[in-house]
C-alpha cells in the first residue's frame, strides 16, 4: 500500500508568481518614471518656446509703471511677480525659453555635423590625417567651454546666430573625439574587414558602417550637450555677452535681478529654475535614448 502526504505550497518555498510580477512591475516603474518624466518635461518646453506668442500673458518687453519690483501674485496680471522695469516675468520666461532652447538645440546640432564626421574621419584613416585632426581638437580642448564660447562671442559680438557658432564651435570637440573612439573600435570588428575584401572604399566603409554603428552613443551624448550648450547660453547672458536687451534669455533675466536678489529674489530665483528643468529635463532624456538605442540594454 502506497503511502501518500500531501505537500503544502509552503514546504517547497518557491516563491508566488504574483510577487514576482509585482517585483517586475515595481523595477520597471522605478526605471521609466524619471526617463517619462523627462520626456514630458523636454517636449513641454518645446512647445512653451515654440507657442510663446499664443501662451504669454503679456509683452515681454512691455513696462508697468504701476508694477515695478511687485512680487509674485501682488499685482493680478503679474502671477510671477515683475522686475525694475515693471515688465513681466513669466512672460519673459516663456519668451526666454526661445532663445535658451533655439541656442541649445542649434548649437549642438552645429557641433554634431562639424564634429563627428572629422572624428569617423580621424578614426578611420589613421595617421597623418588622425594626427592633424586631432591635434587641432585638443588645442580647442585647452579652453574650458564656457571660456571658448565667451572668446569667440567676444570677437564676432553677441547676436543669436553668433552664440549659436560660438557653442558649436567649444562643442565640436567632443564629438570628435567621441566619434573617433568610436571609430576606432568599429573598424576593427569582423563586418568591416569583410566589407574592405568585398572591394568597400573608405568612405563607403565610413557611411555605411561605421557611421550607422555610432550613431546610437552620438545621439545620446547630443542630447546630454544640448543641456550643456543651455547652461553656457545663459553664462553668457549673465557676464552681458549674450543676446543684448531688451530681448529676453534665462541668462540675462539672472542678470538683470542679480543687483535686487536680497529685497526682490524672484526675479532670479524663476529663471534659475527655469534652466535648473530644462537642464534636467534633457539628461533625463539622454538617459532614456540610452535605454533605448543601446543594444546591450534591450534585455534588461
Amino acid at each position: 500500500m502506497a503511502i501518500s502526504r500531501r505537500v503544502e505550497s509552503l514546504d517547497l518555498g518557491v516563491p508566488l508568481g504574483g510577487e514576482d510580477t509585482r517585483r517586475s512591475r515595481s523595477g520597471q516603474l522605478r526605471r521609466w518614471l524619471p526617463i517619462g518624466i523627462g520626456i514630458v518635461m523636454a517636449v513641454a518646453m518645446i512647445v512653451l518656446a515654440a507657442a510663446a506668442p499664443l501662451i504669454a500673458p503679456l509683452s515681454p518687453s512691455a513696462q508697468y509703471s504701476d508694477a515695478v519690483l511687485k512680487g509674485p501674485g501682488a499685482v493680478e496680471r503679474h502671477l510671477l511677480g515683475t522686475d525694475e522695469f515693471g515688465r513681466d516675468i513669466l512672460s519673459r520666461i516663456i519668451w526666454g525659453a526661445r532663445v535658451s532652447l533655439q541656442v541649445g538645440l542649434a548649437s549642438v546640432v552645429w557641433g554634431f555635423l562639424l564634429g563627428v564626421p572629422l572624428g569617423i574621419l580621424a578614426g578611420t584613416l589613421g595617421g597623418a590625417v588622425e594626427t592633424g585632426i586631432m591635434r587641432g581638437a585638443d588645442m580647442l580642448m585647452a579652453f574650458p567651454t564656457l571660456l571658448l564660447a565667451l572668446i569667440i562671442v567676444t570677437a564676432l559680438g553677441g547676436t543669436l546666430v553668433n552664440e549659436i557658432l560660438a557653442i558649436g564651435i567649444a562643442l565640436t570637440p567632443n564629438f570628435v573625439r567621441l566619434a573617433r573612439s568610436l571609430a576606432l573600435t568599429i573598424r576593427e570588428q569582423d563586418y568591416i574587414m569583410a566589407a574592405r575584401a568585398l572591394g568597400s572604399g573608405q568612405l563607403r566603409v565610413m557611411a555605411r558602417h561605421v557611421f550607422p554603428n555610432a550613431l546610437y552613443a552620438l545621439v545620446v551624448v547630443a542630447t546630454l550637450y544640448i543641456a550643456t550648450a543651455i547652461r553656457t547660453e545663459a553664462g553668457l547672458s549673465f557676464l552681458g555677452l549674450g543676446i543684448p536687451p531688451p530681448t529676453p534669455s534665462w541668462g540675462n533675466i539672472l542678470s538683470e535681478g542679480r543687483q535686487y536678489i536680497k529685497c526682490c529674489p524672484w526675479i532670479t530665483t524663476f529663471s534659475g529654475l527655469a534652466i535648473m528643468l530644462a537642464v534636467l529635463a534633457f539628461n533625463l532624456v539622454g538617459d532614456a535614448l540610452r535605454d533605448l538605442l543601446d543594444p546591450r540594454l534591450r534585455g534588461e
